[in-house]
């Protein structure tokens, strides 16, 4: 049998660049104009203490791509689902682990695949399907 897991969340805490929040609020009412729909995801995003830290610190950062492969495109990869970010959130030395709650600009999607450097023209964001 297996045992269910469910893990306790030490500490929340909110990380809002204000420059890279206007350059986001401008890009979602680009995206909104364009497409006349809400495309904002809430996707989550696990990663080693060290990579929280440079992301705290520099923001998400794609010259990083392929740090855990490029399966779907060079980019930073995001998931809906908090258990699938969970299995890259190394264990620090104090046993606790580092997860991003985002808000992402989603826009039009397309199957990505490892040879993407970049989304075609036309589309925003490339997905696993």
């Amino acid at each position: 049998t297996m045992k269910s897991y469910s893990p306790t969340i030490v500490r929340l805490e909110r990380i809002q660049n204000e420059r890279w929040y206007k350059q986001y609020k401008v890009h979602e009412d680009d995206f909104h104009k364009r497409l006349n729909k809400d495309t904002v995801g809430t996707l989550y995003h696990g990663c080693p203490e060290v990579s929280a830290k440079a992301i705290i610190k520099d923001g998400f950062n794609r010259s990083f791509a392929g740090v855990n492969g490029t399966a779907y495109g060079n980019g930073v990869y995001f998931a809906t689902d908090a258990n699938y970010s969970h299995s890259y959130a190394h264990v620090n030395s104090a046993g606790e682990r580092c997860m991003f709650i985002v808000k992402v600009l989603i826009g039009t999607s397309i199957q990505g695949n490892s040879s993407m450097k970049v989304c075609p023209v036309g589309y925003d964001s490339t997905t696993n399907g």
